[in-house]
């Protein structure tokens, strides 16, 4: 049997990959974001749900589209 993956801790697997890919630490880009870095952290490991207004914000901050960081 498979087991389904949280869509929040998919999304956050992704916003990592991302800030790793743009060479960004956790701290700068929760700066750039406007955001603390532990809710990133948060966001980053799953733990965290966050709102559709955020997810735009780290989009925005990772200079994508926001169809590109939710597609998984």
């Amino acid at each position: 049997m498979e087991k389904i993956i949280a869509p929040k801790v998919l999304f956050g697997k992704r916003v990592k990959e991302f800030r790793l890919q743009a060479g960004l630490s956790q701290e700068a880009f929760a700066l750039k974001c406007g955001l603390d870095r532990t809710y990133v952290s948060g966001i980053e490991r799953g733990l965290r749900n966050p709102t559709l207004e955020v997810i735009v914000i780290l989009a925005k901050g990772l200079e994508m589209e926001l169809k590109n960081l939710i597609e998984f």
